[in-house]
C-alpha cells in the first residue's frame, strides 16, 4: 500500500468509528435515560455533550498539528478516545457521562479534520472523487449499520457495551497512525483564535441550556436568564469579531445567499430529522415495545432512501438547479415525517418502512444540495473560512435538533398522553421542516455562470 492510501485509511477509519459512535449511542439513549432515572431532554446531552466537544476542538486541530505535529496529534487523539469512551462505558452517573463523553468528542474531533485536510493534499483534482466516494460511502454505511448492531448489543448485553465496542478500532487507528504517519513537524505555527472559539462555545452551550432548562423545568424564567447570557455572548463575539483580523467565524459571510440559505435549511432537514430519530427511538422502544435492533433496522431504510437520492441528486444539480432540490427535499422530508402522526401500534410496520423511506431520500436530497450551494460562491481565502463556518454549523444542527423536539415533547406531555404528545411533535416537525419553502417561493432565480465539477 503506498503512503497515501496509508493517510487515507487512518482518516477513514477515524472517521468511520466517529460516525458509527454518533448513531450507535443513539439507539442506546432510552436504555440509558431508564438506567440513570432521567428525562429525554437530559439525555439528550450524552448526544450534545460529544457533539460541543467536536465543535470546540475542530477550529484549534490545525493549530495544534503545527505545534505538536500530525502523527503525535492522531496518535494522541485516537488513544484519548479509547480512554475517554472506556469511562464514558464505566460511569455511574450522568454527570460523570457527559464530562467523559465531552471529552470524547474532543478528542474524536482531533483527527477527523487534521485527516480529511491530509487525504486531500494527496489526492488532487479528480483524483479526490475516489476519495469523496468512500466518505460518502461511510458517511450511509455507518448510519444504517450501527443503529441495528447498537440495538443488538443493548438487547443483549447493556448500553455500556455500545461505547465499549468502540475501543479495539480506536486502538487500530492509533496503532497505524504511530506506524505509518511520517509527516514533518510544520515550521509554520499559526496562532488561533481561542477568545473567539471561547465565545462560539459559550454561545452555543447557554443556547441549548436555555432550551433544556424550559424543555425540562418549565421554568420560562430560568430559561430567559440562560438565555439573556447567550445573547451577551454573542454582543461580546460581534464586538470581537470586529476588531480582530482574523475570527474564528468571518459573520461577513452569512451574508451570502447560498451559504445562509443552506445553513437554514440544514436546520430544517437534518437537524429536525435528529430529533425525530431520538423521539422515534423512545416511542418504538418505550411505548410500541419495539426491541433495540429491531427499532435500529428502520435506520438502513432511511439509509437506503438517502443513497438513492445522493446518488441521483448530484447528477439533477444543473438540470433542476438549487431551488427546486431543495423545495423536492423539504417536501419529501416533511412528508415522511407527517406520516410518523400516524403511528398507533407495533403492527404499523408499512407505515415506518414507508415514512424512513420518504424521510431518507428527502434528507438525502437536502443534505447533498445544501453541502454543494453553501459553498458555491467562495474561493482562496475566503473558503477556508466558509468551510468552517459550515462544518461548525454541521455539528451545532443536530445538537439543537435534539434538544428543540425533546423540549417540544416535554411540555405537550404536560397537557395530553404520551401518545398524544408524541403525534403532535411529530406534527409540529413536519411543519417546520417546510420553514424554509416561505423563502424559496419568493426567491428570484440566480443565474449560474460556474460549472459543476463531474464528482457532483
Amino acid at each position: 500500500m503506498t503512503y497515501r492510501y496509508r493517510i487515507a485509511s487512518i482518516f477513514l477509519l477515524g472517521f468511520f468509528i466517529d460516525c458509527i459512535n454518533i448513531f450507535m449511542s443513539a439507539i442506546a439513549l432510552p436504555a440509558i435515560a431508564d438506567d440513570m432515572q432521567i428525562s429525554i431532554v437530559s439525555v439528550t446531552w450524552v448526544s450534545n455533550s460529544y457533539i460541543l466537544g467536536l465543535t470546540l476542538i475542530i477550529p484549534l486541530s490545525h493549530w495544534l498539528s503545527q505545534r505538536f505535529g500530525i502523527k503525535a496529534l492522531m496518535v494522541t487523539s485516537m488513544l484519548m478516545f479509547s480512554l475517554s469512551v472506556a469511562f464514558v462505558g464505566y460511569s455511574h452517573s450522568f454527570s460523570e457521562l457527559i464530562f467523559w463523553r465531552f471529552i470524547q468528542g474532543v478528542s474524536g474531533g482531533l483527527l477527523i479534520p487534521i485527516g480529511q485536510a491530509l487525504t486531500f493534499q494527496y489526492f488532487q483534482g479528480h483524483e479526490r472523487s475516489k476519495i469523496s466516494t468512500l466518505i460518502m460511502a461511510i458517511a450511509l454505511i455507518a448510519p444504517a449499520i450501527s443503529p441495528t448492531l447498537g440495538g443488538f448489543i443493548v438487547d443483549v448485553v447493556s448500553w455500556r457495551w455500545v461505547f465499549y465496542s468502540n475501543i479495539p478500532f480506536s486502538l487500530l487507528t492509533a496503532f497505524l497512525a504511530f506506524i505509518w504517519v511520517k509527516e514533518p513537524l510544520p515550521k509554520e505555527n499559526t496562532i488561533p483564535d481561542i477568545k473567539g472559539i471561547i465565545l462560539i462555545s459559550l454561545i452555543i452551550v447557554s443556547g441549548l441550556f436555555a432550551l433544556s432548562a424550559y424543555g425540562e423545568y418549565h421554568s420560562t424564567l430560568l430559561a430567559i436568564v440562560i438565555a439573556v447570557f447567550s445573547i451577551i455572548f454573542a454582543v461580546l463575539y460581534y464586538y470581537h469579531y470586529r476588531h480582530h483580523s482574523s475570527p474564528v467565524i468571518n459573520l461577513a459571510l452569512l451574508k451570502n445567499r447560498n451559504l445562509s440559505l443552506s445553513i437554514f435549511i440544514y436546520y430544517c432537514i437534518p437537524g429536525v430529522f435528529t430529533g425525530v430519530n431520538i423521539l422515534a427511538i423512545f416511542y418504538l422502544q418505550q411505548y410500541l415495545k419495539f426491541t433495540g435492533q429491531g427499532t435500529g433496522i428502520f435506520m438502513l431504510l432511511y439509509a437506503l432512501g438517502a443513497f438513492i437520492s445522493m446518488t441521483i441528486s448530484g447528477a439533477l444539480y444543473n438540470k433542476l438547479g438549487m431551488k427546486n432540490l431543495f423545495i423536492i427535499a423539504l417536501l419529501l422530508h416533511s412528508t415522511g415525517i407527517f406520516l410518523l402522526t400516524f403511528l398507533n401500534d407495533n403492527t404499523d410496520i408499512p407505515l415506518l418502512i414507508i415514512a424512513y423511506l420518504i424521510i431518507g431520500v428527502g434528507g438525502g436530497i437536502g443534505a447533498n444540495t445544501a453541502q454543494t450551494t453553501a459553498l458555491y460562491d467562495f474561493n482562496t481565502q475566503k473558503l477556508v473560512q466558509a468551510s468552517v463556518i459550515w462544518n461548525i454549523n454541521r455539528q451545532v444542527v443536530f445538537s439543537v435538533g435534539a434538544t428543540v423536539v425533546a423540549m417540544l415533547f416535554n411540555i405537550l406531555s404536560l397537557f395530553c398522553l404520551p401518545q398524544t404528545a408524541y403525534s403532535m411533535t411529530f406534527l409540529i416537525c413536519a411543519l417546520i421542516g417546510i420553514l424554509p419553502l416561505i423563502l424559496l417561493f419568493t426567491l428570484k432565480k440566480k443565474v449560474i455562470t460556474q460549472e459543476i465539477q463531474d464528482e457532483f
